[in-house]
């Protein structure tokens, strides 16, 4: 006697008649799966357009003094001005080189740009009136914290446009001691211990065996 065949059974197919809606699921599925295939295989051929900016590296104490003590021999042998003064003018005003205006505008020393020099405008802290006051500065843009010593240098040697000699006291010194107290004197800074920061500075990091005699 012949086996009674048995109707067919399935998820597409069942009792000889097309499940319609288990068809549409089936289609939607093995689309959506396609199109996931699709973008993982363009996210891992296509180059990313997305450039991250490296950090500004942040040198140890040690690292930083070295860094800069070829530029700050450099100024002065050619511009007069005490390599230690150069050195410790920089740690002060820049932080260690970590201070906004040193990561981002390449200056070491809170040189203020003049009218038609390329600055940027910045918030400081300004000494007068017995207090220290936040205050709007445009100041200098370097290209490299290289430029920014020549600019110092270079501002102590020839003075400001009002008076050339403006800073002579500075560049005559023979001693740190002599040459922080003239910066004061001609108005470098405004904060009054100014002069004090920065032979702390020298005499706590052996700065003045960095001048050339």
């Amino acid at each position: 006697m012949a086996k009674k065949r048995q109707p067919a059974r399935g998820i597409l197919i069942r009792n000889q008649r097309i499940q319609w809606v288990n068809v549409l699921v089936a289609i939607l599925v093995l689309g959506s799966l396609g199109w996931s295939i699709k973008a993982k295989l363009l996210a891992t051929s296509e180059p990313s357009t997305t450039v991250s900016k490296p950090a500004t590296p942040i040198l140890t104490h040690t690292a930083f003094i070295q860094k800069l003590v070829p530029d700050a021999q450099e100024m002065q042998a050619k511009y007069h001005v005490l390599a230690s003064i150069s050195l410790s003018q920089a740690i002060l005003e820049s932080n260690w080189g970590r201070s906004t205006n040193a990561t981002q505008n390449n200056n070491l020393f809170g040189v203020k740009a003049n009218a038609g020099e390329k600055g940027k405008l910045m918030t400081t802290q300004e000494y007068h009136d017995g207090d220290y006051h936040n205050e709007k500065q445009r100041f200098r843009v370097y290209d490299s914290w290289h430029e920014s010593m020549v600019g110092h240098a270079r501002k102590l040697a020839y003075g400001t446009t009002w008076d050339k000699n403006h800073y002579q006291a500075v560049i005559q010194a023979t001693d740190y001691q002599t040459a922080a107290e003239a910066l004061v004197t001609a108005g470098y800074a405004t904060d009054p211990s100014y002069a004090q920061k920065l032979i702390n500075i020298i005499q706590k990091y052996d700065l003045q065996r960095y001048d050339k005699k």
